[in-house]
Protein backbone atom coordinates (compact mmCIF):
# COMPACT_ATOMS: atom_id res chain seq x y z
CA UNK A 1 0.00 0.00 0.00
CA UNK A 2 1.44 3.34 -1.09
CA UNK A 3 0.58 6.34 1.10
CA UNK A 4 1.00 9.51 -0.95
CA UNK A 5 0.70 12.98 0.57
CA UNK A 6 -0.51 15.94 -1.48
CA UNK A 7 0.51 19.25 0.04
CA UNK A 8 1.04 22.93 -0.61
CA UNK A 9 1.96 25.77 1.69
CA UNK A 10 -0.01 28.24 -0.42
CA UNK A 11 -3.76 28.15 -0.90
CA UNK A 12 -5.42 28.42 -4.28
CA UNK A 13 -2.96 26.36 -6.32
CA UNK A 14 -5.31 23.42 -6.86
CA UNK A 15 -3.98 20.99 -4.26
CA UNK A 16 -7.35 19.30 -3.81
CA UNK A 17 -7.86 19.24 -7.59
CA UNK A 18 -4.61 17.30 -7.91
CA UNK A 19 -5.73 14.91 -5.16
CA UNK A 20 -9.00 14.32 -7.00
CA UNK A 21 -7.24 13.91 -10.34
CA UNK A 22 -4.98 11.23 -8.89
CA UNK A 23 -8.00 9.54 -7.30
CA UNK A 24 -9.72 9.55 -10.69
CA UNK A 25 -6.66 8.00 -12.35
CA UNK A 26 -6.45 5.34 -9.64
CA UNK A 27 -10.15 4.52 -10.00
CA UNK A 28 -9.77 4.21 -13.77
CA UNK A 29 -6.90 1.79 -13.23
CA UNK A 30 -8.82 -0.34 -10.75
CA UNK A 31 -6.70 0.52 -7.73
CA UNK A 32 -8.52 0.32 -4.41
CA UNK A 33 -8.06 3.85 -3.08
CA UNK A 34 -8.68 5.74 0.14
CA UNK A 35 -8.66 9.55 0.17
CA UNK A 36 -7.86 11.02 3.59
CA UNK A 37 -9.34 14.52 3.79
CA UNK A 38 -7.20 16.34 6.37
CA UNK A 39 -8.16 19.81 5.15
CA UNK A 40 -10.71 21.37 7.55
CA UNK A 41 -12.45 22.88 4.52
CA UNK A 42 -13.47 19.36 3.50
CA UNK A 43 -13.38 20.01 -0.24
CA UNK A 44 -12.27 16.48 -1.14
CA UNK A 45 -15.15 15.03 0.89
CA UNK A 46 -17.60 17.34 -0.88
CA UNK A 47 -16.30 16.65 -4.39
CA UNK A 48 -16.21 12.89 -3.84
CA UNK A 49 -19.87 12.98 -2.79
CA UNK A 50 -19.63 10.86 0.31
CA UNK A 51 -22.48 10.06 2.68
CA UNK A 52 -23.26 7.77 5.57
CA UNK A 53 -20.16 8.15 7.74
CA UNK A 54 -20.81 8.09 11.47
CA UNK A 55 -17.48 9.73 12.27
CA UNK A 56 -14.83 11.94 10.70
CA UNK A 57 -11.08 12.41 10.52
CA UNK A 58 -11.11 14.56 13.67
CA UNK A 59 -12.43 11.59 15.62
CA UNK A 60 -9.71 9.40 14.12
CA UNK A 61 -7.03 11.83 15.26
CA UNK A 62 -8.65 12.03 18.69
CA UNK A 63 -8.57 8.25 19.06
CA UNK A 64 -6.71 6.40 16.28
CA UNK A 65 -8.25 2.93 16.36
CA UNK A 66 -9.68 0.43 13.89
CA UNK A 67 -13.16 1.38 15.11
CA UNK A 68 -12.71 5.12 14.58
CA UNK A 69 -11.27 4.53 11.10
CA UNK A 70 -14.25 2.36 10.15
CA UNK A 71 -16.75 4.90 11.49
CA UNK A 72 -15.13 7.77 9.56
CA UNK A 73 -14.79 5.97 6.22
CA UNK A 74 -17.50 6.26 3.56
CA UNK A 75 -17.73 5.24 -0.10
CA UNK A 76 -17.49 7.85 -2.82
CA UNK A 77 -20.42 8.25 -5.20
CA UNK A 78 -17.92 8.31 -8.06
CA UNK A 79 -18.11 4.51 -8.30
CA UNK A 80 -19.97 1.55 -6.88
CA UNK A 81 -16.77 0.26 -5.28
CA UNK A 82 -13.05 0.91 -5.10
CA UNK A 83 -12.91 4.51 -3.86
CA UNK A 84 -13.50 5.48 -0.23
CA UNK A 85 -13.01 8.66 1.78
CA UNK A 86 -11.82 9.23 5.32
CA UNK A 87 -14.30 12.05 5.80
CA UNK A 88 -13.04 15.56 6.44
CA UNK A 89 -14.45 17.93 9.02
CA UNK A 90 -13.96 21.48 10.26
CA UNK A 91 -13.44 19.87 13.68
CA UNK A 92 -10.03 18.62 12.50
CA UNK A 93 -8.74 22.19 12.92
CA UNK A 94 -8.33 21.50 16.64
CA UNK A 95 -5.42 19.27 15.68
CA UNK A 96 -3.72 22.00 13.63
CA UNK A 97 -1.90 23.69 16.51
CA UNK A 98 1.84 23.12 16.38
CA UNK A 99 4.25 24.18 19.10
CA UNK A 100 7.47 22.87 17.59
CA UNK A 101 7.22 19.44 19.19
CA UNK A 102 6.44 16.28 17.21
CA UNK A 103 4.75 14.34 20.00
CA UNK A 104 1.36 13.94 18.31
CA UNK A 105 2.20 13.93 14.60
CA UNK A 106 2.15 10.13 14.35
CA UNK A 107 -1.59 9.82 15.06
CA UNK A 108 -2.61 9.32 11.42
CA UNK A 109 0.26 6.92 10.78
CA UNK A 110 -0.87 4.84 13.73
CA UNK A 111 -4.48 4.92 12.50
CA UNK A 112 -3.50 3.79 8.99
CA UNK A 113 -1.78 0.77 10.49
CA UNK A 114 -5.32 -0.61 10.82
CA UNK A 115 -5.98 -0.12 7.09
CA UNK A 116 -5.23 -3.10 4.83
CA UNK A 117 -7.86 -3.04 2.08
CA UNK A 118 -6.31 -0.46 -0.25
CA UNK A 119 -3.62 -0.26 -2.89
CA UNK A 120 -3.28 3.51 -2.57
CA UNK A 121 -3.95 6.10 0.13
CA UNK A 122 -4.03 9.78 -0.89
CA UNK A 123 -3.66 12.28 1.96
CA UNK A 124 -5.05 15.73 1.13
CA UNK A 125 -3.22 18.06 3.53
CA UNK A 126 -4.28 21.61 4.42
CA UNK A 127 -2.53 24.50 2.60
CA UNK A 128 -0.58 25.52 5.70
CA UNK A 129 2.37 24.46 7.80
CA UNK A 130 0.55 23.40 10.95
CA UNK A 131 0.02 20.25 12.91
CA UNK A 132 -2.37 18.70 10.39
CA UNK A 133 0.06 18.95 7.48
CA UNK A 134 2.86 17.53 9.61
CA UNK A 135 0.57 14.74 10.80
CA UNK A 136 -0.46 13.94 7.24
CA UNK A 137 3.07 13.87 5.86
CA UNK A 138 4.37 11.80 8.79
CA UNK A 139 1.96 9.05 7.71
CA UNK A 140 3.18 9.07 4.09
CA UNK A 141 5.75 7.16 2.08
CA UNK A 142 5.95 9.84 -0.59
CA UNK A 143 4.83 13.45 -0.92
CA UNK A 144 4.06 15.73 -3.82
CA UNK A 145 4.15 19.50 -3.52
CA UNK A 146 1.55 21.23 -5.67
CA UNK A 147 2.25 24.62 -7.17
CA UNK A 148 1.33 26.79 -10.10
CA UNK A 149 3.81 28.82 -12.14
CA UNK A 150 3.51 32.13 -10.29
CA UNK A 151 5.94 34.08 -8.09
CA UNK A 152 4.38 33.45 -4.67
CA UNK A 153 3.54 29.83 -5.43
CA UNK A 154 7.12 29.07 -6.47
CA UNK A 155 8.40 30.62 -3.24
CA UNK A 156 6.08 28.37 -1.20
CA UNK A 157 7.58 25.24 -2.80
CA UNK A 158 10.85 25.83 -0.98
CA UNK A 159 9.11 26.00 2.39
CA UNK A 160 7.24 22.77 1.67
CA UNK A 161 10.41 20.96 0.61
CA UNK A 162 12.19 22.08 3.77
CA UNK A 163 9.30 20.80 5.85
CA UNK A 164 9.48 17.40 4.16
CA UNK A 165 13.23 17.29 4.81
CA UNK A 166 12.74 18.24 8.47
CA UNK A 167 10.18 15.47 8.92
CA UNK A 168 12.49 12.95 7.26
CA UNK A 169 15.14 13.81 9.82
CA UNK A 170 12.63 13.51 12.65
CA UNK A 171 9.42 11.51 13.07
CA UNK A 172 8.99 10.40 9.43
CA UNK A 173 12.19 8.65 8.43
CA UNK A 174 10.37 6.77 5.65
CA UNK A 175 9.10 9.95 3.94
CA UNK A 176 10.57 10.87 0.55
CA UNK A 177 9.64 13.74 -1.79
CA UNK A 178 8.17 12.44 -5.04
CA UNK A 179 8.44 15.89 -6.54
CA UNK A 180 6.64 19.06 -7.56
CA UNK A 181 3.35 18.88 -9.48
CA UNK A 182 2.86 22.04 -11.54
CA UNK A 183 -0.84 22.76 -11.95
CA UNK A 184 -2.86 25.15 -14.15
CA UNK A 185 -0.22 25.56 -16.82
CA UNK A 186 -1.10 27.78 -19.79
CA UNK A 187 0.64 27.01 -23.06
CA UNK A 188 1.31 30.59 -24.19
CA UNK A 189 2.05 32.49 -20.99
CA UNK A 190 5.47 34.20 -21.02
CA UNK A 191 5.35 34.74 -17.24
CA UNK A 192 4.52 31.09 -16.61
CA UNK A 193 7.32 29.97 -18.93
CA UNK A 194 9.76 32.07 -16.87
CA UNK A 195 8.49 30.54 -13.61
CA UNK A 196 8.70 27.01 -15.03
CA UNK A 197 12.34 27.62 -15.95
CA UNK A 198 12.89 28.94 -12.43
CA UNK A 199 11.38 25.80 -10.92
CA UNK A 200 13.53 23.55 -13.11
CA UNK A 201 16.62 25.51 -12.14
CA UNK A 202 15.84 25.13 -8.44
CA UNK A 203 14.55 21.55 -8.28
CA UNK A 204 15.71 19.84 -11.48
CA UNK A 205 14.25 16.34 -11.86
CA UNK A 206 11.97 16.86 -8.87
CA UNK A 207 9.78 18.99 -11.14
CA UNK A 208 7.41 16.30 -12.36
CA UNK A 209 6.14 16.02 -15.89
CA UNK A 210 3.75 16.25 -17.52
CA UNK A 211 2.43 19.51 -16.15
CA UNK A 212 -1.30 19.65 -15.47
CA UNK A 213 -2.80 21.97 -18.10
CA UNK A 214 -5.40 24.56 -17.21
CA UNK A 215 -8.68 23.23 -18.60
CA UNK A 216 -12.23 24.12 -17.62
CA UNK A 217 -13.15 20.44 -17.82
CA UNK A 218 -11.40 19.73 -14.51
CA UNK A 219 -13.52 22.23 -12.59
CA UNK A 220 -16.64 21.12 -14.45
CA UNK A 221 -16.12 17.50 -13.50
CA UNK A 222 -15.50 18.41 -9.87
CA UNK A 223 -18.59 20.62 -9.78
CA UNK A 224 -20.65 17.69 -11.03
CA UNK A 225 -19.05 15.30 -8.49
CA UNK A 226 -17.60 13.19 -11.30
CA UNK A 227 -14.09 11.84 -11.98
CA UNK A 228 -12.34 13.74 -14.74
CA UNK A 229 -11.70 10.44 -16.53
CA UNK A 230 -15.47 10.11 -17.02
CA UNK A 231 -15.95 13.68 -18.27
CA UNK A 232 -16.39 14.21 -22.03
CA UNK A 233 -14.24 16.34 -24.29
CA UNK A 234 -10.66 16.85 -25.38
CA UNK A 235 -9.79 19.04 -22.40
CA UNK A 236 -10.82 16.33 -19.96
CA UNK A 237 -8.79 13.76 -21.88
CA UNK A 238 -5.69 15.97 -21.72
CA UNK A 239 -6.00 16.48 -17.97
CA UNK A 240 -6.78 12.80 -17.37
CA UNK A 241 -3.68 11.81 -19.34
CA UNK A 242 -1.51 14.07 -17.19
CA UNK A 243 -2.84 12.49 -14.01
CA UNK A 244 -2.33 9.00 -15.46
CA UNK A 245 1.34 9.79 -16.03
CA UNK A 246 1.78 11.35 -12.58
CA UNK A 247 0.19 8.31 -10.95
CA UNK A 248 2.56 6.07 -12.92
CA UNK A 249 5.47 8.05 -11.52
CA UNK A 250 4.20 7.63 -7.96
CA UNK A 251 3.65 3.90 -8.33
CA UNK A 252 7.12 3.36 -9.82
CA UNK A 253 8.89 5.22 -7.03
CA UNK A 254 10.93 2.94 -4.75
CA UNK A 255 9.92 2.91 -1.10
CA UNK A 256 12.00 2.28 1.98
Amino acid sequence: MLVLGVCSLKGGVGKTSVTLGLASAALERGLRTLVVDLDPQGDSTLALATSGAAGDVAGVLDQPTAESIAAATAPSAWAEAGLDVLVGSAASSRHDAYDGADADVDRLRFALAWVHDYDLVLVDCPPSLGGLTRTGLTACDRAVVVTEPGLFSVTAVGRAMRTIDDLRRGPAGQLQPLGVVVNRVKARSVEQAFRLDELRGLYGPLVLTPFVPERAALQQAQGAAQPVHAWPGQGAREVAGAFDDLLDRALRAPRT
